[in-house]
């Protein structure tokens, strides 16, 4: 039977209201939530792993446990909180069990049209020498952003490329708001300490 309590601030949520709607039955309501989520949960984990291949495979492996957890689930927080914190989760299980991950600097980058190739021509008459700039510059803070410790590097991705607030990331972090503001603050530290001197990161 599906959850039921006006009280609860959380049901303002639409998307909660679609997972609720999943607990009673509903299989569109969960095709809805996929559609919306799968394809930001795997540039999320993309960007924290560093292995296209591998990100997919969590990526779904993420919703194998949102679907799985439906007769158990509760809105105590925003949908997209509670389903981030489940990437988070398998995120970290995956580097731990395979300490031998690294990002891949040669994989295509994900924008929110789709993937393009670094050597895909530019349409807009940028000169080859900026182009060639500008790829450098997203290969270097590609990279240092995946030479951060774990946590920093969460923080910044989900900060710098998903958009949360401070609250919303202590939340999927759990964690404080005031250790996540210190949190980002170290992190910018080290991003600069990499990045300054090629002029590739404010």
């Amino acid at each position: 039977m599906p959850f039921q309590d006006n009280t609860n601030p959380y049901l303002s949520d639409p998307d909660v209201r679609l997972m609720l709607e999943f607990q009673g039955g509903d299989k569109p309501a969960f095709e809805a939530l996929m559609h919306k989520y799968y394809p930001r949960l795997l540039n999320f984990i993309h960007r924290f792993i560093g292995q296209r291949e591998i990100a997919e495979d969590l990526t779904q492996e993420v919703f194998m446990k949102v679907y799985q957890a439906v007769s158990a689930y509760r809105p105590e927080s925003k949908f997209q909180t509670w389903i981030y914190t489940i990437a988070k989760n398998i995120s970290l299980n995956e580097l731990r069990r395979n300490k031998k991950l690294t990002v891949s600097l040669d994989e295509p980058l994900s924008s929110q049209d789709g993937e393009f190739k670094r050597d895909v021509e530019d349409p807009s008459g940028v000169r080859p020498d900026e182009e060639l700039l500008r790829q450098e510059t997203v290969r270097a803070v590609r990279q240092a952003i995946h030479a951060l410790p774990e946590n920093q590097r969460m923080a910044v991705i989900l900060r710098r490329y998903e958009q949360f607030s401070y609250e919303e990331i202590a939340q999927t972090m759990r964690m404080s708001v005031k250790a996540v503001k210190s949190l980002l603050s170290r992190a910018k530290e080290n991003l600069k300490n990499k990045l300054t001197p090629a002029g590739t990161f404010e």
